[in-house]
């Protein structure tokens, strides 16, 4: 008898490989959940590529860069294969008991991934980025870059430039387009944040919904909290001239610095040095006031900031001009 049992359990786990006791496909899987496990398996892998790219610290600056975007690749396919491959879960789902089901049966209970769908994903996963990153040198190996000494002569050959570019540019902004798109329906219904999980019929659910999450609530309230305060800090930050804020806390503290140069430094010595980058003045320029600057300090800095303020005394700024100086040759 227990030896039917057992030929009865085999045959109900390798006849009905597609079907999990513990998955619910029925029960909806939170928007947040399926954005964290994402947010999660690129913790992985970014933390995975910075170990790899440690290994090679000791040797030549720069040894990896030619073949960066393959190794990059290289390494999402070694993560797919050992997670979703073999588990039907990335990581980041498996810390938050979820996992792919398959939405091309129309059985009520879960079913697996097929190989296909898996191989599938990691295609649509890891070939656009690679694509995206070595569009230029495919160009160029096809001869479609940017010609350095000038357009083709050949009119055929130039407007076949032109077209593979502007088609290449087309498809890019349609699945720009359509990846927006599924996005928004994903935050209408909750089902297929990406694009690549909607093509290939796989849908997240959960693995075991009575099972106890391995991060925390209050872990993931915190890293909501500070992502949102993070979001803030880049919206309201440059709205604030800090540059401004900062001439004008100096000359609080130090006193004394205003439009009118009172209190500024005087003598030969304030020529020596530029007010930004605190070496020689080369091709000094001022802008007014006492303080005098590199020529490409000062332009950069005016460049950054439309209401140019000397950034030492808080003064505010004319035109850059050039420093004139008077020099006295003394007899011999």
């Amino acid at each position: 008898m227990a030896g039917l049992e057992n030929e009865d359990n085999q045959t109900k786990t390798v006849g009905g490989s597609g079907s999990d006791t513990g998955a619910d496909p029925q029960t909806p899987v939170l928007r947040i959940n399926q954005l964290d496990a994402f947010e999660l398996d690129s913790a992985l892998e970014q933390l995975v590529w910075t170990h790899f790219s440690q290994c090679f610290q000791n040797c030549r600056p720069g040894l990896l860069t030619p073949l960066e975007p393959e190794l990059r690749a290289l390494l999402q396919l070694l993560l797919w294969r050992f997670t979703l491959y073999s588990g039907s879960a990335t990581v980041g789902q498996s810390l938050l008991s979820l996992r792919y089901h398959s939405t091309l049966s129309s059985s009520p209970r879960y079913r697996h991934l097929s190989r296909r769908q898996k191989l599938g994903l990691a295609l649509l996963t890891v070939g656009p980025r690679w694509l995206q990153e070595r569009s230029h040198s495919l160009l160029l190996l096809l001869g479609l870059g940017p010609c350095v000494g000038g357009p083709l002569v050949g009119g055929d050959g130039g407007l076949l430039q032109q077209g593979v570019r502007r088609s290449l540019a087309l498809v890019s902004g349609i699945a720009q387009l359509a990846s927006l798109a599924n996005f928004l329906v994903f935050l209408r219904n909750g089902r297929h944040p990406v694009l690549a999980e909607r093509i290939v019929g796989a849908r997240t659910v959960f693995s075991n919904p009575n099972a106890v999450r391995d991060v925390t609530y209050e872990y993931m309230n915190r890293e909501l909290l500070w992502h949102g305060f993070a979001e803030f800090l880049i919206f309201f930050l440059p709205l604030i001239n800090t540059r401004k804020v900062k001439a004008t806390v100096y000359s609080f503290l130090f006193g004394g610095k205003g439009e009118d140069g009172e209190g500024a430094r005087e003598g030969p010595g304030v020529w020596r040095e530029c007010g930004l980058c605190g070496e020689w003045p080369t091709m000094p320029h001022t802008v007014g006031c006492q303080h005098v600057f590199c020529y490409y300090c000062i332009k950069s800095h005016a460049i950054a900031d439309a209401c140019l303020t000397c950034p030492n005394c808080g003064a505010e700024a004319a035109q850059v001009q050039p420093v004139q100086l008077e020099v006295e040759m003394g007899a011999r």
